[in-house]
Order: C-alpha cells, then structure tokens, then sequence
C-alpha cells in the first residue's frame, strides 16, 4: 500500500526509512520531508499543518496509511478529519491529544485518576499565580509549566521565589508563550532520573517500544537551557524489569482505560516522560506522539515491520503480532545549529556525508536538498545513529561520524550516554 508520513524532522526521517523496508509499503510519501527523507521516500510540498489539503491529497492518491509525527496537526484534529473522510491514519483525535496539547488537563486527568505525577497547582493571573508562591507549598526550586504547547519551551525550573514570580510575570502578564499561556502549572521540583517509555496503544491495550533515555539540556554536563533533544540512547540504563512493569501498572494500563471512559479512545503512540524518584516512578508529562530523538535509536533496534506493529493499532488490535528487537544498545547524537536553541543562523552548507561510517545511519532534522548540496534550515539539523554490541563501541562509532560532518558554527554534546542526568 501506499503510506504518507506527515512531519519534516529527524524522528520522520526514522520512521519513513523504516516503513520504506516493509513488504507492504508500495510506495512513501513525506509531507514536506526534508532533504534526507528525500532518499527513502517522496517529499510532498504540503505543511503538516494543511489538514485539508493532506486529507485532499490522501484520497487523490488512494493513501493505504497516514502515520503522523508532529503533535501540532494531532492537536488541530488531523486524525479526525482522516477518519470522517474513511481514511486509514495513525495518531490519536483531537480530544485524546489533549493529553500533550494541556498540561492543565494532563495534571487532573492523573489526579482523578490516581496516575503517579507531582503536587501540582493551577493559576490564570498573576496574583493567584504569586499567592501559591508566597505559600510555601511547593518551596524552591518550583516548576512552572506553560498550559499549552510551546515549542518545547514552556517549562522553566526556577531556583528562588523572584526567578518564579517573573517568569510568571512573563507568562501570564507578558503573555510571552501567547494563548499556551493563558494559563499555568505550579508544580513541585522532581528529584531523580528520567525515562522516556513510549508504547502504541490501540485505544484499548497498549504494545511497550523498547526503553530509551533522552539528553535534552544543550551541552556536555547536562548544563544550558532545555532543547528539544541533543541525542539518546536505547535501552534506558535506568530500566529494570521491576520498573518496567510498574510503569505499564501504575502509569500506562490506566491511562490508556481512563481516557477511553471518559470518551478520549487514545489510538497512537503515547509517550510517558517519567522522574524516577526514591518514591518510584513519577509523570512529568504525556506526549501523543513518537519521541524526537527517541525513535532514531528505536527504529535501529526494531527488527518487526513497522507498518504491521502500526496498522495492528489502527485496526484495534495491537498485541495481535509479537514485536521483535534487537539485543543490541543503539544511541544517537543530535547536531545542531551553533546557538541552539535560542538563536541560530540557516543555510549553512553541510559537508561530510558521504564520508561513510560503516554501521552509522544519519537521519536529517533540518536540511533541505538544494543545488547538489545539503544545506541547513533549522536548530536540530543531523541524528547520527549507530547499533553495536555494546554502548561504548555504539557511542564510538557514532562520535567517528560526527567529527566527519561539518556546517559552519555546528555543535554537539559530547557526553551523550554517559552522563546520569538529574532534572525535573
């Protein structure tokens, strides 16, 4: 069958060199795609958020699956629209999204329901907001949280009371993240280390990926601002088989039964960002989406057809195949534009590709193809990808690749894998 992939980013990139290896994909489309999903796939001009218009171009391509990637369009309602027009997709409805879309609703939604997460407060003007910081409940340092989505940058840990009463001033008074933050999450700070457990659900049961751990603060050390992802690693070093069935317990079978009664059947990928404190594990978020960089090194390990483990869930039956993986660790290195995530140039030609490391894989985040050349077009630019017997040897091949590709003013971490990071 014909499968369209919606999305421009490392992650798309992932799943469509994936997808492009199954018996089943007749051909593959990525709508826009980027300049490396270009050599697996066929790159469609249309913006993943031009629902009408991927919908359009679905039915006028008899499209067998859409597998969408980003979690804009799923919060603007693409599934709904696909389903309304008989279209097979892949990815929660708008009203199941909302997990990710509302970090206000995510919080009661696990407060109802028991779902272990951390003390929490709502506030919508500054006054309310300042009156929970002044009470002490929470003390220092405290965790705000824009209400919606804000490009990954909507959440701040603030070390002492004046940091937290202006950073509420930016969000709520400033309106700095505009409507995502009409309103906002006062949450206790988390001590422990993260995990990243992302399973496919069916809306009823769910299918566990493997485990994987995600780097997102810029540089080496776990120092700088939060990013989007400087690079992961599968398995988590943190994941026991203990933990891994406490989460799927505690965290991930009532989520996904909860959200179906109250009329929100979550079919897609539901990704849990878990603190794993003294206390057990803990939800700092929901996403409705695959992980960006986690499935990079996923889709390495994935030795199933991804288009069968995806059209189980759109036909409601995800355990219906077993999933197969490899034994082996996989990891990847994210490089970035120079002064990601805050300010960064595009357009910077990108060198070194074809100098080949044998058992690396290169999957492209902000590239376009243009005059022969690779050039650069956003922050997150390169996932370079390898699986070995072991993480060292994994990590090592990887770094060899790295230091073979160069743009002007590139950067990235150089401790991915080895670092324990603790955040919130």
């Amino acid at each position: 069958m014909k499968i369209l992939i919606v999305g421009s980013g490392g992650r798309e990139h992932a799943l469509a060199w994936k997808i492009a290896q199954s018996p089943r994909a007749e051909k593959v489309y990525c709508a826009p795609g980027n300049g490396g999903t270009r050599l697996v796939a066929e790159n469609v001009p249309l913006s993943e958020t031009d629902i009408a218009g991927l919908a359009d171009f679905a039915e006028r391509e008899k499209i067998g699956l859409t597998v969408v990637g980003p979690e804009i369009p799923l919060t603007m309602g693409i599934a709904d629209e696909f389903e309304r027009r008989k279209l097979r997709i892949f990815g929660p409805s708008k009203k199941a999204a909302e997990i990710e879309a509302s970090k206000v609703f995510a919080k009661q939604f696990m407060e109802r329901h028991r779902i272990p997460t951390g003390r929490f407060k709502v506030a919508d003007n500054f006054d309310q907001a300042k009156k929970i910081l002044a009470s002490g409940e929470f003390g220092f340092p405290v965790v705000l949280k824009a209400d919606g989505l804000a490009a990954g940058k909507g959440v701040v840990v603030c070390p002492t009371q004046k940091k937290a009463e202006d950073t509420v001033g930016e969000m709520l008074v400033q309106k700095k993240f505009g409507p995502a933050g009409r309103r906002i999450v006062i949450e206790e700070f988390l001590r422990g280390r993260e995990v990243s457990f992302i399973v496919i659900s069916d809306g009823m049961r769910a299918q566990p990926l493997v485990t994987a751990k995600d780097h997102k603060a810029a540089y080496d050390g776990d120092k700088g601002p939060n990013t989007g992802g400087m690079g992961a690693v599968s398995p988590s070093p943190l994941m026991t088989e203990k933990l891994f069935n406490d989460v799927m317990t505690t965290v991930i079978a009532p989520a996904v039964t909860r959200l179906l009664e109250e009329g929100r059947k979550f079919k897609g990928v539901l990704y849990a960002g878990l603190m794993i404190t003294e206390e057990g594990p803990r939800v700092l978020e929901f996403n409705a989406r695959f992980g960006d960089p986690e499935t990079q090194p996923q889709m390495l390990r994935l030795e199933s057809d991804l288009v069968e483990l995806l059209t189980a869930a759109v036909e409601e039956d995800v355990l219906r195949n077993d999933v197969r993986w490899s034994a082996k660790p996989s990891g990847c290195v994210v490089v970035v534009s120079g002064g990601y995530p805050v300010h960064y140039e595009k357009g910077k030609i990108v060198s070194g590709l074809a100098e080949a490391v044998p058992g690396v894989t290169v999957f492209h985040a902000g590239t376009k193809f243009e005059n022969d050349t690779y050039v650069t077009t956003g922050g997150r630019v390169l996932g370079v990808c390898a699986s070995e017997e072991n993480l060292a040897e994994t990590m090592g091949k990887i770094y060899d690749a790295c230091g073979r590709i160069y743009f002007e003013a590139m950067h990235y971490r150089r401790d991915i894998g080895a670092v324990k990071e603790e955040r919130t």
